[in-house]
């Protein structure tokens, strides 16, 4: 079984930052692109930010584009999301997912091969 490590999730204030880290087992890791998503309580898993294995492409959901950053660091097997002006709509279970060894990045939750098992993100107003 696959094991994804996530942490950074908490408690903020609106117009708070938080930045979430993903950490998964080199041998998935590498090559494959990588993508965030996040389930808020009575409501279906969204996408919110993807990178392809060189970072050189990188995608947003609309509504985090400009306040998100998705990163990654290949020699530590870790795909980072900076978020900052958090709102209260952001708050959510945030999952990371490790994409399928193909080019490219995708919004399409059937693209990743393992998830994350999420981490609580809370923006009081």
């Amino acid at each position: 079984q696959v094991q994804l490590v996530e942490s950074g999730g908490g408690l903020v204030q609106a117009g708070g930052s938080l930045r979430l880290s993903c950490t998964a087992p080199g041998r998935i890791f590498s090559g494959r692109g990588m993508g965030w998503f996040r389930q808020a309580p009575g409501k279906e898993r969204e996408f919110v930010a993807a990178i392809s294995w060189s970072g050189g492409a990188t995608v947003y959901s609309d509504s985090v584009q400009g306040r998100f950053t998705i990163s990654r660091d290949n020699a530590k097997n870790t795909v980072y999301l900076q978020m900052n002006s958090l709102r209260p709509e952001d708050t959510a279970v945030y999952y990371c997912a490790v994409g399928k060894v193909i080019p490219g990045v995708s919004r399409q939750a059937s693209w990743y091969d393992y998830w994350g098992q999420g981490t609580q993100v809370t923006v009081s107003s």
